[in-house]
């Protein structure tokens, strides 16, 4: 695959790197660029018979997996064409970091590209978000949602977990990148305010993500730590102070869910029970259980959850039955049974691995397993497979999308010298 001119590599690395604006557009033209540039990379790959991309173990076992799941859809889904929606082309989200991880081998001009993208719209938001939170409404005049925070994303609630998700893909970015003095300055600062606006947006998933990723990459890298805690506890200051002076924020971050779990007593419902995260999380999650009960070894298939909840059979709680049971483990024990389970399992292990062994080489100041660039790659990688906490949809476009990214650098920084 040699024959790709250098134009035509800048265009194609442009169409990529686009994805990061457009996520904040929604799921539809992130995924029609994943599916395309996908489909334009099995053809190279095709044609040119080479395919050492796809020849190593997590993408193996990652096909082996979808085409687990199709086989699903087929003989066990009670809607088989329903089913297929999601397990079909779920393959497309490996094409497409093997493609990533490609034209980091073409090109790594691309690394500059995707930093310098992920700046601009990390900063448009830090902008947007906070005359948003001062004043109403965004720049836009889109107003507040129930005092949350939500800048360009509007009625979407999910600007939290998109600077979440991707804070560790800049970081990593950042560490590689030659810097100028000034540039550090500007870094620290807006790291200091994503952090804060994360708080702000009241997604509690997200600021719960963004501080395991934060530790993880504290703990496990040894260049830029000091900067990355003196900047976080900066926020965390100012994270302390909202959450004082704004009770929605206090009480919607820190003391409902102290509630939930049981850590505090709610005087105002003495009959309250301890619940897994919130009493509607607690219901779905119940209700998939149940059904991983009925067919513990394959499950029910691809996306079945929303059909197969309303049975009476399985439902229990509040709120049973949602398009998702909105944990990824417990949704694929659900649909998937035991084997799909294995396989998010396997890459958790593969974290917890990978961070053990970068522990030890610190611990015996041994050379390290792990260089601080792909301890990033692997906190983004770690919040996306985290098993104790709430998630979105296993098979939905625009998360699909999120955590393909970080994926796809971890496999250049691993396999390109074996390629």
């Amino acid at each position: 695959m040699n024959d790709l001119k250098y134009s035509n590599t800048v265009i194609i690395n442009l169409i990529i790197v686009s994805i990061v604006p457009f996520l904040i557009w929604g799921p539809f033209f992130p995924d029609l660029i994943v599916s395309c540039s996908s489909l334009f990379f099995l053809y190279q790959v095709l044609r040119h018979k080479n395919f050492n991309y796809f020849f190593t173990k997590p993408l193996i076992i990652f096909f082996l997996f979808c085409i687990y799941c199709i086989l699903l859809s087929i003989f066990v889904a009670e809607d088989t064409i329903f089913s297929l929606k999601s397990s079909l082309f779920y393959f497309r989200i490996g094409v497409f970091s093997c493609f990533i991880w490609y034209l980091i081998d073409k090109d790594k001009s691309i690394l500059n590209y995707f930093y310098y993208a992920l700046i601009l719209c990390f900063s448009a938001l830090v902008i947007d978000g906070y005359f948003q939170y001062f004043t109403g409404e965004n720049l836009f005049g889109i107003k507040l949602t129930g005092h949350r925070v939500s800048s360009f994303f509007a009625d979407e609630l999910i600007m939290g977990s998109y600077l979440s998700r991707l804070f560790p893909l800049l970081f990593a970015l950042f560490l590689i990148k030659q810097k100028h003095k000034f540039e550090i300055y500007f870094i620290g600062i807006l790291f200091i305010l994503v952090d804060v606006l994360i708080f702000m947006s009241s997604e509690r998933t997200a600021f719960f993500f963004l501080n395991i990723s934060t530790l993880f990459i504290i703990i496990l890298i040894k260049e830029y730590q000091k900067f990355r805690i003196v900047t976080f506890i900066i926020a965390l200051c100012l994270v302390t102070f909202l959450s004082i002076n704004s009770p929605f924020l206090g009480d919607r971050m820190f003391k409902d869910p102290a509630k939930n779990i049981g850590l505090i007593s709610n005087q105002d419902d003495p009959n309250f029970k301890k619940t897994i995260f919130t009493p509607a999380h607690d219901s779905l999650i119940r209700t998939a259980y149940n059904m991983f009960k009925d067919q513990p070894i394959f499950g029910h298939g691809p996306r079945m959850f929303r059909v197969i909840c309303k049975d009476k059979k399985y439902a229990t709680g509040i709120g049973p039955c949602m398009t998702h049971p909105h944990n990824f483990y417990v949704q694929l024990l659900a649909e998937t049974g035991l084997i799909g389970f294995l396989f998010l399992f396997s890459v958790f292990a593969y974290v917890l691995y990978a961070s053990l062994r970068q522990i030890k080489t610190i611990i015996f100041k041994q050379k390290r397993y792990l260089t601080d660039y792909q301890v990033c790659l692997l906190a983004g990688i770690l919040i996306t497979i985290w098993p104790f906490s709430p998630n979105g949809n296993f098979y939905h476009n625009w998360l699909m999308v999120t955590y393909s990214l970080p994926i796809g650098f971890y496999l250049h920084s691993v396999y390109s010298k074996k390629n």
